[in-house]
């Protein structure tokens, strides 16, 4: 059976929480995982593409933000910028960001092919923009009209963010995606 992975990444104290999918079911949901946790849940799943939920790579030196990320705010929704490395040893707002990218290396380090996520972007191309709603009634309206079997009645942000992020690598394996950049962006519905 064919397992997609997505991960929806957090500080370390957070952790990174995770999703698997196969063509029509959610297989696995865990949370509060460090690294080396998230690198056994690969190793039990097998899956083949893991999409993640984090820049894989800083701005260039001495910039704000990463070409990509202003694609993607122009054509499909707002994105936080990502800065260059040196400012994201400025500030503990971007513990996230550094722990991604240390999830990135251990997941190449490993031979797993991961790619560049965004949920929000996911969400905006599957069920259209939010518009008024709050983000969680978006995304939870998202999930119910994805119909994927074995999906808990209750999910929360992170957990939903970690199955779009699944959703996505699935698309992508399947070429139903259009990277900007470094961040892989579906096409169309799942």
């Amino acid at each position: 059976m064919t397992r997609w992975l997505g991960v929806d990444v957090g500080g370390r104290r957070k952790g990174f929480d995770i999703a698997v999918v196969d063509d029509r079911r959610l297989i696995l949901l865990a949370g509060g995982l460090d690294v080396a946790g998230v690198l056994t849940c690969i190793e039990a799943q097998r899956p083949v593409l893991v999409g993640v939920d984090s820049p894989r790579r800083c701005a260039p030196n001495g910039q704000t933000a990463r070409d990509d990320e202003r694609m993607l705010a122009r054509s499909v929704c707002g994105i936080r910028w990502t800065p260059d490395r040196a400012t994201l040893d400025t500030s503990a707002y971007f513990a996230w960001i550094v722990h991604g990218l240390e999830l990135f290396e251990a997941i190449g380090a490993r031979g797993v092919e991961a790619i560049e996520v965004f949920p929000t972007a996911s969400w905006t191309r599957w069920h259209g923009p939010r518009g008024h709603l709050t983000r969680s009634e978006w995304t939870r309206s998202g999930l119910a009209a994805m119909r994927l079997k074995d999906t808990p009645a209750l999910t929360n942000q992170d957990q939903r963010d970690a199955i779009a992020a699944a959703v996505t690598a699935r698309q992508h394996a399947r070429g139903q995606t259009d990277p900007i950049g470094d961040i892989v962006v579906p096409v169309g519905r799942w």
